[in-house]
């Protein structure tokens, strides 16, 4: 796939700018040596089409101003695999977890040349790393869709052989996890807790009732860890767990939708919350006292991402079967502009 600038693949621009993206000169850059292509810039995951080799990573250079929607197979010359759910930046490694391919694929994070591969896995979902060489990946296995049965499950990862060293036994359907104070928080979406994994032992040394199906979690900048969560016949909820307390929550309602939330990010201050949730985008303080009733951003995104230096929004929109758009916001919901990329885009990682 041949590269393509940005004024190709950007078909409209929402803001009265001549300049799609600016870039700030780096005093300490003409001393640096870049360490690869792919250094700084914006990662989209693709999930690709379920039951086909069609999910890819597409990469954005700020910098360039140039957007490559097939990386991974650019750089490798083959598919990343089916189904990718997650990337996961360590160390000088990206791991990008591809569930229906059931393993974790291991590319160097400035070249994304392909390093290695982790097998063993069932229905590997989202990773959070205590070092660079020890991580953690969650697990549905007990998910009757695929035909396996039983509790989800956390592995324990040995970065260094990529191998699996240790499974421990969680809830159902484990999705998000967050690594805080050595300790893994385990998001459990088939049930209503987070297990808490102690990582110097590798097992569960307590669990947080939290409500119905917690999904995703983030850690603010009062070492408060948020989780959302619901379902889709409940009305959904933020939950704040208070770590030195003793994990005391405290629930931010909201009221009944016809869908679920979806996902959750924080900025890069660590002071506002940004989440999907019945079909819309809302924004939410940490110091709020109560959730909002007001949508940010009215788009049904499937994928959400902010840019940690800019606060940009990046929605990830599109169907199951042909290539997906990310379309960028300012903080205030304001579009700016938007791109198309591969099949499904449901995460953004910045570097």
């Amino acid at each position: 796939m041949k590269v393509n600038t940005l004024k190709k693949y950007f078909l409209y621009v929402l803001l009265g700018s001549s300049s799609l993206l600016t870039t700030s000169c780096d005093s300490d850059s003409e001393d640096s040596t870049p360490k690869g292509a792919y250094e700084h810039g914006v990662f989209i995951l693709n999930e690709g089409q379920f039951g086909t080799p069609t999910a890819e990573v597409s990469f954005l250079s700020p910098e360039t101003k140039t957007l490559i929607p097939d990386l991974f197979n650019k750089v490798n010359n083959r598919p990343l695999g089916d189904a990718a759910q997650s990337i996961t930046f360590i160390g000088d490694k990206a791991y990008i977890a591809v569930n229906n391919s059931e393993k974790i694929e291991v590319a160097d994070a400035y070249s994304f040349a392909s390093t290695g591969v982790i097998n063993g896995l069932k229905i590997p979902r989202y990773m959070a790393a205590l070092n660079n060489n020890k991580a953690y990946v969650t697990e549905y296995v007990g998910y009757a869709f695929s035909g396996y049965t039983g509790t989800g499950r956390v592995s324990v990862l040995d970065l260094t052989t990529n191998s699996v060293t240790k499974t421990i036994n969680v809830g159902l359907l484990p999705e998000g996890v967050l690594m805080y104070n050595d300790k893994l928080y385990v998001a459990n979406s088939g049930g209503n807790t987070i297990s808490v994994i102690n990582t110097t032992t590798d097992a569960v040394e307590s669990t947080i009732l939290v409500g119905e199906s917690p999904k995703h979690l983030v850690l603010d900048a009062n070492n408060k860890i948020w989780v959302l969560r619901g379902g889709y016949g409940t009305p959904g909820a933020l939950v704040k767990i208070d770590p030195a307390n003793n994990n005391a929550i405290t629930s931010y309602g909201f009221p009944l939708g016809t869908s679920g939330p979806g996902y959750l990010t924080i900025n890069g201050a660590k002071n506002t919350l940004y989440f999907t949730y019945n079909g819309s985008v809302y924004t939410m303080a940490t110091t709020a006292t109560s959730a909002p009733t007001t949508a940010l951003i009215h788009r049904d995104a499937y994928g959400l991402g902010i840019d940690p230096q800019s606060n940009t929004l990046y929605l990830g929109l599109g169907g199951y079967t042909s290539n997906g758009w990310v379309v960028r916001y300012q903080p205030t919901g304001t579009a700016i502009d938007s791109f198309q990329v591969r099949i499904l885009p449901n995460g953004f990682s910045f570097r």
